[in-house]
């Protein structure tokens, strides 16, 4: 199985629409991308880096589908609409890692 994370960066003055991602864009991921294998999607909301500092990520986004060429055609067929919707709950730009889940 493939994970697809989005990590949003936190920063001083960051713009992250929790609700929005949640009840909007993630809707909408799901909507697009389950004709291309989407397993699954989680969302974490960062809530501390350890030790009293803030967490590097005010939003992490997961996509869980069983290969990396599933995500792959989806991003080609349908990314541009995702990536579009963006503006709409934040001002920082993404940071995406594609892990292979081992166990």
């Amino acid at each position: 199985m493939f994970r697809v994370s989005v990590m949003y960066p936190n920063r001083e003055a960051v713009k992250f629409d929790i609700t929005y991602y949640q009840t909007k864009h993630m809707e909408l991921v799901k909507k697009l991308l389950k004709p291309f294998g989407l397993i699954k999607t989680e969302v974490d909301r960062g809530i501390s880096g350890g030790g009293g500092q803030s967490p590097p990520y005010v939003c992490v986004g997961h996509l869980y589908f069983k290969s990396k060429d599933s995500y792959d055609k989806a991003v080609a067929e349908v990314g541009s609409i995702m990536r579009g919707d963006i503006k709409n709950f934040t001002d920082v730009t993404p940071i995406r890692q594609i892990s292979e889940i081992l166990d």
